[in-house]
């Protein structure tokens, strides 16, 4: 059985430019780095960025993204933090919780969220879209 998330790794092609923004605008702290890699943390979460050759281009075209929690105290300040280093804002925020939607310098899709999984499904609740079963 899955006791919880283990890690996510991000292929990037400039590891210096992506430590700059990772630990310098997010705040992760680096754990270890070689030349062809880095894992950081963001709170709980393992994060492992991978050089590799060939990466995307910019953003897929799908709705996937990683988002991360962050406390209301330091919403504001880090989302001007991440709009100061010039990252892409990918889309507005239509749900329950302050949201930022923004793109990495590689074009991973990123999100910082203040709430988690009982305040979306309280918000849920009480303005249930069409279809929607809580499963409680």
């Amino acid at each position: 059985m899955i006791s919880g998330l283990s890690h996510i790794t991000l292929s990037v092609k400039d590891l210096a430019r992506s430590l700059a923004f990772y630990v310098d605008v997010l705040r992760c702290a680096l754990r270890a780095q070689w030349p062809r890699g880095a894992y950081l943390s963001a709170g709980d979460v393992w994060l492992a960025l991978v050089v590799e050759a060939v990466t995307r281009d910019g953003p897929l075209p799908e709705y996937s993204h990683i988002a991360f929690r962050v406390t209301p105290a330091d919403f504001d300040v880090l989302a001007q933090r991440i709009r100061g280093a010039g990252a892409r804002i990918f889309q507005d925020n239509t749900t329950e919780g302050e949201s930022l939607y923004f793109l990495d310098p590689d074009g991973h899709k990123l999100e910082i969220h203040v709430g988690d999984l009982d305040t979306r499904l309280d918000a849920a609740r009480r303005a249930p879209w069409p279809g929607l079963k809580i499963v409680d």
